[in-house]
């Protein structure tokens, strides 16, 4: 999928320079746009989706701190890269001034920057991220109104019972993909401090939960203004997921 987004990233010649001059000087500022990407990518109970999996695959506890850190470092940087070729191979087609279909925006960024190769790429990273993501989801899901003394193999069934649910509430619904995946990623960017302060009061306060592992101070300090960013950005949010639905 990386190697896909590179390709198109680089075939589209986006404005890097002036990214990354937006980046830290941007010429506007969206909350809503903010929540939903933030949303979309540890929004929610995202969250807990990794921890969920290392804890059925028996890696928790003290001994396993340093194995856990190093896979949720990981699944970080492997995000962030795939949002900035996506947004790179994206942005090198609209700074030509190509208007995009509404129907299916990103496919057609794909198609104008890389032909009929780059519309079947973005086929392919659509499928393995929407796949990856609907098991994901799915699982986590299940693992909220589950316990371990669940067999997997039940488990695994009430999973793909809930796919199936959802995938037939999708056709009620019969509403854009588009649509739907920006109210998703915007309201969980809204859930994320509930989510994210309850991690924090886990990590400082509940030392019974955490065997004893102490965090340093400088964590909190960074978590507290993390959280109180997420709450300020969220609220500024809100009237943007109301008027998406208007």
């Amino acid at each position: 999928m990386i190697l896909l987004m590179l390709y198109v990233a680089i075939v589209s010649q986006p404005p890097v320079g002036e990214a990354l001059k937006n980046t830290v000087m941007p010429e506007s500022v969206d909350f809503f746009v903010i929540t939903t990407l933030i949303g979309g990518t540890v929004g929610g109970y995202i969250t807990f989706a990794g921890a969920h999996r290392l804890i059925d695959s028996g890696l928790s506890g003290p001994e396993n701190v340093n194995a856990i850190t190093k896979t949720s470092v990981l699944g970080i940087i492997v995000t962030g890269i795939m949002r900035v070729l996506l947004f790179l191979a994206v942005l090198g087609v609209v700074s030509t001034g190509v208007a995009l279909s509404e129907d299916n925006t990103a496919a057609d960024a794909f198609r104008h920057a890389a032909g009929e190769f780059g519309l079947r790429a973005f086929g392919v990273v659509l499928f393995a991220a929407g796949l990856s993501s609907v098991i994901g989801a799915s699982y986590t899901s299940i693992t909220f109104v589950t316990t371990q003394k669940v067999s997997p193999r039940t488990r695994n069934f009430l999973t793909v019972g809930f796919i199936v649910v959802c995938a037939i509430l999708f056709g009620i619904l019969n509403s854009a993909p588009q649509k739907l995946l920006i109210f998703a990623g915007a309201f969980n960017g809204i859930i994320l401090p509930i989510a994210f302060a309850m991690v924090m009061w886990v990590a400082f306060k509940r030392q019974d939960l955490t065997h004893g592992v102490k965090q340093p101070m400088w964590l909190l300090i960074a978590g507290v203004l993390a959280l109180l960013l997420e709450i300020f950005i969220g609220v500024k949010s809100i009237s943007g997921i109301v008027n998406l639905w208007a």
